[in-house]
């Protein structure tokens, strides 16, 4: 199982990088978590517009799904004139909604279910191409879901974005890479249910006895190093922070 990094700034793109988006592929298979600001130029480095077969949006907040309103162009005003078939696409509930209202101008109402396949998300495992994915609603202002994948034994917990939350711990325990966000700074922000900060996202994987920790989301005016730093206080393992183009073999 590989993760690409695509994009990893939190709130808005920075100056060197999109906004969440995460590439996971295995057998053939390509699973996109999150289509954040920024994230569909900065994909085609990594894919071809056709090539990915399902994407996983944690929740729908512009930083983790509005792209979908430039690839759903792609899609449906394909360059050579066809029509993709439908991609199936992993939301909670009201993402057609939701990007049909971003479009704004869809040439129907129903343009967007033609080349997207909206599945609803709950609590709960399913499968996923090759992946067997888990999925729990984390702590967060809208409807926010971690998710956990696992391939061939080995398994990537994403967090999505969340304040401290058990159900991400369930979702963590033994993952062997935890893809995690640190959007706040230990002592700065204190906002129950939004996100976590690096000494929380260290204490998460500490608990649960995750195999690697990588920071991600982290926003352009929040310290990326002290975040680093206050994880690595609390967490015995390697621990590391995303940026554009990372490559890890899981």
């Amino acid at each position: 199982m590989k993760l690409t990094v695509v994009g990893c700034s939190g709130s808005f793109p920075s100056a060197d990088s999109a906004c969440s988006s995460y590439l996971v592929e295995a057998d053939g298979f390509r699973l996109l978590l999150d289509m954040g600001n920024g994230a569909l130029g900065e994909l085609q480095r990594h894919v071809g517009l056709y090539d990915l077969d399902a994407i996983f949006l944690s929740h729908l907040h512009a930083d983790h799904c509005i792209d979908m309103c430039g690839y759903f162009v792609a899609r449906y005003y394909r360059h050579d004139g066809g029509r993709c078939d439908a991609i199936p696409v992993y939301g909670p509930e009201g993402t057609e909604q939701r990007l049909t209202t971003a479009y704004a101008d869809t040439p129907s109402p129903t343009a967007m279910r033609e080349v997207f396949d909206f599945h609803t998300l709950k609590s709960g495992s399913f499968d996923i191409g090759p992946f067997s994915v888990r999925t729990e609603r984390v702590s967060h202002p809208v409807e926010a879901y971690g998710i956990r994948i696992e391939h061939a034994g080995r398994t990537l917990t994403y967090s999505g974005d969340s304040g401290v939350s058990e159900a991400l711990h369930e979702l963590a325990d033994g993952t062997d890479l935890f893809l995690c966000e640190a959007s706040f700074t230990h002592g700065k922000e204190d906002v129950p249910d939004l996100h976590l900060n690096g000494r929380e996202a260290g204490a998460h994987a500490q608990r649960a006895n995750v195999g690697r920790l990588v920071l991600t989301h982290i926003p352009p005016w929040t310290d990326r190093q002290q975040n680093l730093d206050d994880a690595r206080a609390v967490y015995e393992g390697p621990t590391g922070i995303a940026f554009p183009g990372a490559v890890y073999e899981i």
